[in-house]
């Protein structure tokens, strides 16, 4: 993976399912024996609306504006956060660049 910036453009990797259950929003890897309970990953409200705006077509840079604008923080606490996320989502094969 390149060094992430703000024109870097990830999308969902579709060995991925994501669902939401009740007040959470689950990712499950489809392509993982049942018992690997470890590589299912809870998303908190910030997290699900990332997700969801990781399409292969937003740049991050768009994504940090939608979260300042969705969540009301700065446009340096939602890249902070933004960056970390995508950086532990790409670790774990969630997305991938596009």
């Amino acid at each position: 993976m390149s060094e992430l910036d703000g024109t870097s453009c990830f999308a969902r990797n579709e060995a991925i399912v994501a669902r939401r259950i009740g007040d959470e929003f689950i990712l499950v890897p489809i392509r993982q024996r049942a018992g690997e309970v470890d590589s299912i990953y809870t998303l908190n409200e910030v997290g699900a609306f990332i997700w969801e705006l990781l399409d292969g077509q937003a740049n991050l840079g768009a994504i940090r504006d939608a979260i300042v604008v969705e969540f009301e923080v700065t446009p340096e606490q939602a890249e902070a956060d933004l960056m970390a996320f995508v950086g532990q989502l790409a670790s774990v094969g969630a997305i991938v660049e596009a």
